[in-house]
């Protein structure tokens, strides 16, 4: 009888660790996830989303996220073309397109990409003066994105977008940046003043010119001042009158 239970008991221990065994073979991935398989060491495939059986301690997986990824890169110190110290950060947006790189090729695809965000970020920035990097960020974000693509390709990395998010000044450089923008709207009231100078001045020369052309024109322009300062009755105004005016007004009297 204790011969026949011992035996029962046996068989029940065999049982379950053959489930057990079984049941550690078995890997549900979600429809985002996707899981790279080693077979005694060896890539064997990329398989998920859903059920997925592997034989323990033969075959290994690792489990890799499909999902764009929103990386925020930390302040870079950047010293612009035209010697200007800046902070920076940006924000990445990367997934995994091809699992077996992302595993395979690169020991941690997440730090890596980071770190080549960082040090990306310095060198594009680096070669533009201050000025590009306030007012022309789409230009710089496409430049960056593109080196990055580039770059993480081998790795089986699509960065899909950079976003440049923050470019701090220090104060004095604030100020500076003031006193410029200053200069720079006097400079143009300056030009703009002198501009509209000139347009005037070459209209009295082409409304000398109409005049010299036609002296009876300058004889109804007298009146018309005339007319005009004839309001005023709290003043003596003495007002030169041209000898071709008069000569015309004694012509006009003889005959």
């Amino acid at each position: 009888m204790l011969s026949v239970l011992g035996n029962a008991v046996f068989y029940l221990v065999i049982a379950a660790i053959i489930v057990v065994f079984l049941y550690s073979g078995i890997r549900i991935l979600r429809e985002y996830e996707r899981a790279v398989m080693f077979t005694l060491g060896r890539f064997s495939g990329v398989r998920g989303p859903g059920l997925i059986l592997m034989i323990p301690i033969v075959q290994q997986m690792v489990r890799v996220d499909l999902r764009t990824i929103v990386h925020d890169v930390p302040s870079q110190d950047v010293i612009s073309r035209d010697n200007v110290s800046v902070k920076v950060n940006a924000v990445v947006y990367f997934r995994v397109v091809d699992p077996d790189k992302a595993v395979i090729q690169v020991e941690n695809f997440f730090a890596a990409t980071s770190q080549l965000a960082q040090t990306t970020l310095r060198s594009v920035l680096g070669k533009h003066e201050l000025d590009e990097m306030l007012a022309e960020r789409d230009k710089l974000n496409h430049d960056i994105q593109q080196i990055l693509d580039a770059q993480t390709d081998a790795w089986g990395i699509k960065v899909a977008n950079v976003e440049i998010k923050h470019v701090d000044i220090n104060e004095s450089m604030i100020r500076a940046i003031a006193r410029q923008a200053e200069a720079e709207r006097y400079r143009r009231a300056r030009i703009i003043s002198a501009e509209a100078e000139q347009q005037a001045a070459e209209k009295l020369v082409q409304a000398g010119e109409m005049l010299a052309r036609q002296p009876e024109a300058m004889q109804l322009r007298y009146l018309s001042t005339l007319q005009d300062i004839a309001g005023d009755k709290t003043s003596t105004i003495v007002f030169p009158v041209p000898l071709d005016f008069m000569r015309s007004l004694f012509g006009l009297g003889k005959a």
